[in-house]
């Protein structure tokens, strides 16, 4: 699919279907690209971009691992917890960048936090209810056995919740991706977002397709990165594959 829109927008903007100054051709767009890269404009603003995504997902995704299992396994857990957080969850996470700024100013802490917000809401979620969905038979018979309580979490209901904690770390990291889009497009000076709206300005529309594209490949990386973690954490459902 993406060689076929490539090949299309490639013969379009040959015989001038589509006008340059609405979507650059694919060879200006390459030619920009290999001049960002090459001066390290882009390598610098990519840096700084990764870097914001990264923390805010540590310290949201952290946060909302630790939130969701302890609301999962203690009853006084999910009562002090889970209605707090499900207020938050209904908050629109751009609608804390004023609140933000005002207490942590334009710099870099305001925008990690609103990243790690962004980002602990489906982990919270996922962990949650993974924890929760763990067969009552199964930890019956742990007890039965003579399980510890750290036992049984680490042994029985952390790994019955991987698929639910999998699911929550890539809806995290598209989280975090929709939110370093949205703070770097707002009172910045540096990350790809800064980019854009430089390239805004100018009318530059091959330097906007270069970070449109850069953002995709943030997604792509991603999701091959969470099914890599998967494969490792979850040797048996590779068996299971192999075997059917």
């Amino acid at each position: 699919m993406p060689l076929l829109i490539v090949s299309l927008w490639s013969l379009g903007s040959f015989y001038g279907w589509i006008a340059s100054n609405i979507v650059a051709p694919p060879w200006v767009v390459l030619k920009s690209a290999w001049s960002l890269a090459e001066s390290g404009v882009l390598w610098h603003h990519l840096s700084i971009s990764l870097s914001r995504a990264g923390l805010g997902l540590l310290l949201g995704g952290s946060f909302g691992l630790w939130l969701g299992i302890t609301a999962g396994l203690s009853k006084l857990g999910e009562e002090l917890i889970d209605p707090s957080f499900q207020m938050f969850r209904a908050i629109p996470f751009l609608a804390l960048i004023p609140l933000l700024i005002v207490w942590f100013g334009i710099g870099e802490s305001s925008k990690i936090l609103l990243i790690a917000a962004g980002s602990a809401k489906p982990m919270y979620l996922n962990a949650y209810t993974g924890v929760r969905s763990v067969d009552r038979k199964i930890i019956e018979a742990a007890k039965i056995f003579g399980l510890s309580r750290w036992a049984m979490i680490t042994e029985i209901h952390l790994p019955a919740a991987l698929p639910y904690l999998m699911a929550g770390l890539r809806l995290s990291m598209s989280m975090a991706l929709l939110a370093l889009i949205g703070v770097e497009v707002i009172n910045t000076t540096q990350g790809i977002g800064f980019l854009m709206l430089q390239a805004q300005e100018y009318f530059r529309t091959e330097v906007l397709i270069v970070c449109v594209v850069i953002y995709a490949l943030f997604g792509l990386g991603t999701d091959f990165l969470v099914k890599l973690i998967e494969r490792i954490s979850m040797p048996w459902r590779r068996a299971h594959k192999e075997r059917t």
